[in-house]
């Protein structure tokens, strides 16, 4: 039993291999079978990364960034019996509008997957006159509705909260520009009624340390805790050999998420193996989902792996928090609401 409780739905089927002998530094280690989806993956897909999983219905579920062989991101429905091997559609997933009409987005990549009460909430970025966010729900996964665009370009890497705070819907987001962003904060806001978002609040931004010296942006959906919400997120260093994205983890307070209460001044995990260093953009791990389970504290993370491969690594919530806490290094724009 773990002394920091995990609030939600229990998953005891969660992936899970034990933590290696003489692991050093963060508490967070590498399946040993990784990468556990490679190139090559289904019909007219060169490549599947950067994607999200949730339980669904004693089994596992996921929307998959699929580069098509065009190029072209899309996204793909996946299903999986152990959340480790997976079956995908060889078809997009097929969006409509809100009358039923075809509405597909010109591309579509890195998506996430939030349930929130009795509706399954997709998001991604796409393009709307410049990169934004894309979002749809479903309740089945078998219709897929797309709602309203959340905000203006430009805007990548939105991340829905679990519940409502408030009585409001919660998102991270990262504002952007048109390109390859040198630079990048992670905001919060909130809506009624997942169509207008307004009370803007600022959460952090990127960190003095090399690993996130460059930008920052939301990873997997935030996982609530008797401690806060944990956020598993990515960070940014630039090298003479270009990007370096690395996984960070902050806890945010409960009632109020853009207050944050401990960040990790080291990385959780940096790109060491193969699979993450050598790709389509080396030198990746991007995390994008988790799963978890409320009576063991065990937590599966989801990553991408050189924009070429799904990688899966673990962690313990006691050992997780308990590091973050230990290596919390917050400065004042961390700790205060974020309005100005």
């Amino acid at each position: 039993m773990s002394n920091v409780k995990i609030y939600g739905i229990s998953t005891p089927n969660v992936p899970w291999q034990e933590k290696p002998e003489g692991l050093c530094g963060a508490p967070v280690w590498r399946y040993s079978e990784n990468p556990i989806i490679g190139r090559n993956p289904v019909k007219g897909v060169a490549r599947i990364f950067n994607s999200a999983v949730m339980p669904y219905e004693g089994e596992f579920i996921g929307v998959f960034r699929g580069e098509q062989t065009n190029g072209i991101p899309y996204i793909y429905l996946g299903r999986s019996k152990d959340a480790v091997h997976w079956d995908f559609d060889e078809n997009k997933i097929p969006f409509k509008d809100e009358d039923g009409n075809d509405f597909m987005p010109k591309y579509a990549y890195d998506p996430r997957l939030v349930k929130v009460e009795d509706t399954y909430y997709i998001i991604w970025c796409q393009d709307f006159f410049g990169a934004a966010i894309g979002m749809a729900k479903t309740t089945d996964f078998k219709s897929f509705t797309r709602i309203e665009n959340p905000f203006l370009p430009f805007n990548r890497n939105a991340v829905l909260f679990p519940r409502k705070i408030n009585g409001n819907f919660m998102m991270l987001s990262r504002p952007s520009d048109s390109g390859h962003t040198p630079f990048g904060d992670i905001f919060l806001s909130e809506s009624p009624d997942m169509v207008y978002w307004g009370k803007h609040r600022h959460v952090m931004g990127k960190g003095s340390e090399w690993w996130e010296s460059l930008k920052i942006g939301g990873g997997a959906a935030p996982i609530e805790t008797s401690e806060g919400w944990l956020l598993f997120y990515h960070g940014v260093t630039g090298t003479c050999n270009g990007y370096v994205y690395s996984i960070g983890g902050a806890i945010l307070d409960i009632d109020n998420p853009s207050v944050v209460k401990y960040r990790c001044e080291n990385f959780l995990l940096t790109p060491e193996e193969w699979y993450e260093e050598r790709g389509f953009v080396p030198n990746v791990a991007f995390p994008c989902a988790t799963l978890q389970d409320a009576n063991t504290g065990r937590i599966a993370i989801y990553y991408g792996c050189a924009d070429t491969y799904v990688g899966l690594a673990f962690t313990q919530i006691d050992d997780v928090i308990g590091y973050i806490k230990e290596h919390s290094v917050v400065c004042e724009a961390d700790t205060e609401i974020g309005r100005r």
